[in-house]
């Protein structure tokens, strides 16, 4: 079988060229679709037509439903707003404003949807219905992601197709038979990145689903025989806790979305001794920039300063690229340009040269000021999951009237069993032992505590 991607068009014109697509399906929890049944059936009740050339908001909460209506109305739609589940009323609201949406494409109560300001509102699912032969590329869509904002309005990152699927180009993992999962939502940058992975490839997906427990979701990855599986360390971290995960022989591990440490990347070798593992560095904004598949932390150095498709440079230690894969503009008056007047887009995303190797310390913006020095929780946080004893580790601030800000450190232990009072007190007096002896003192957690469980955003990341 030729593996070669066609070229992009939009998502359905591309399956209309492709002869495999009956063998290909989407699943989510409940029920699959076959690729090929998207070539002659509907998810939105014939009203496709209604939605050509406007602003289309995308607020489904069922993944699999929302990935049959983005492939329907890829090329169709003027512009396409994908909403994570998790996004509010208000937040609808003032996307619904500022992006001119005419068109709402939901699964949600219509009570709820009724009150937005837009009068076309048509129903998904993820059952489909026969219709006629449905034209394709018939406008060049452009697809509105949503990330975080510092006024409490999300920002929205205008991409193209053809900047989602750049890195898609020369991925190596296009070989037959890929079953893709994924622990991301498909309505975030690194969830969408699998989805049109397996669409343009050769490849069949299994969603998440909402409200899905990590036990379940390993189970029905190993029902449908996952080969390639994707998520940010945190979601692994969780993963590997679950019983579910001796459940699969995935040939493939990739982590991005936050900082993978050597020891998330040595209990995945450990762990899923077949697989290749790599992780990637990638954002909404700037798109994927590089994947590491070496086993260690962090890149080579020798990276920066490479000429290519995408190019990467170190400025004031904050990580900088430019390439055909980065966000166009942002949708709003009040966002600010996505890159500089060089074409390089600011990640902030903090690194230091050790050796011949550059390692992430953490986000410009997650810093914590203690007495006018400057500390990356996730550089503690590589610290403590070094210990033999701990899971993972989950490093934020607390106010102070002196220093500003302390450094508090929440912990779970690989083991829950009771350890005593005596115990607990003895371990935690080890763990700061270490951390004084391997850190400058402003560096030490001045609290630690053994908790059950951490706090995660709805993206998979940790929750500080």
């Amino acid at each position: 079988m030729n593996t070669q991607l066609t070229p992009v068009t939009s998502l359905r014109g591309n399956l209309k060229n492709r002869r495999d697509c009956a063998s290909r399906f989407l699943w989510g929890t409940t029920t699959g679709v076959s690729l090929g049944d998207l070539l002659h059936s509907t998810s939105l009740a014939g009203r496709l037509e209604e939605l050509a050339g406007r602003t289309v908001l995308l607020g489904i909460r069922d993944q699999l439903a929302a990935a049959l209506a983005i492939i329907e109305l890829d090329g169709v739609a003027r512009r396409l707003i994908l909403c994570p589940p998790d996004v509010s009323y208000d937040d609808y609201s003032m996307i619904v404003e500022t992006a001119d949406v005419d068109a709402i494409v939901s699964d949600q109560s219509p009570e709820l949807t009724a009150k937005l300001p837009v009068s076309l509102q048509v129903r998904a699912g993820s059952t489909m219905s026969p219709t006629k032969e449905i034209e394709t590329d018939r406008a060049a869509t452009e697809w509105v992601l949503l990330t975080s904002g510092t006024t409490g309005i999300p920002k929205m990152v205008v991409h193209t197709l053809a900047s989602l699927t750049a890195p898609i180009k020369s991925n190596k993992h296009q070989e037959p038979d890929v079953i893709w999962g994924t622990f991301y939502d498909i309505r975030r940058y690194g969830g969408l990145q699998i989805f049109l992975r397996a669409i343009l490839g050769n490849g069949s997906l299994v969603l998440s689903g909402l409200g899905e427990s990590t036990s379940d979701h390993l189970h029905r990855l190993r029902d449908h025989g996952v080969t390639h599986l994707t998520g940010t360390p945190s979601h692994w971290r969780r993963a590997l806790m679950s019983p579910g995960a001796r459940g699969i022989a995935p040939r493939y591990v990739r982590l991005s979305g936050e900082v993978a440490d050597q020891t998330i990347l040595n209990m995945l070798h450990a762990f899923y001794p077949q697989a290749a593992v790599g992780h990637a560095f990638a954002s909404t904004e700037a798109g994927v920039a590089f994947e590491v598949d070496d086993g260690l932390a962090g890149f080579p150095a020798k990276i920066p300063g490479v000429p290519g498709e995408v190019e990467i440079k170190i400025e004031d230690n904050s990580l900088r690229v430019r390439s055909n894969r980065t966000a166009k503009y942002f949708l709003g008056t009040q966002a600010s340009a996505v890159t500089d007047s060089e074409g390089f887009i600011d990640t902030g995303d903090i690194v230091e040269l050790s050796g011949d190797r550059y390692y992430f310390l953490g986000r410009r913006t997650g810093v914590i000021n203690v007495g006018g020095l400057k500390v990356y929780p996730e550089e503690i946080e590589t610290l403590l999951n070094r210990h033999p004893a701990i899971r993972m580790s989950c490093v934020r601030s607390r106010r102070n009237p002196i220093t500003g800000s302390l450094v508090i450190a929440d912990v779970v232990l690989k083991h829950n069993a009771e350890c005593g009072e005596l115990g607990s007190s003895q371990l935690k007096n080890e763990i700061l032992q270490i951390c004084r002896k391997e850190l400058p003192r402003h560096k030490v957690p001045a609290v630690l505590n053994f908790v059950p469980a951490l706090n995660f955003a709805a993206s998979g990341k940790m929750a500080r």
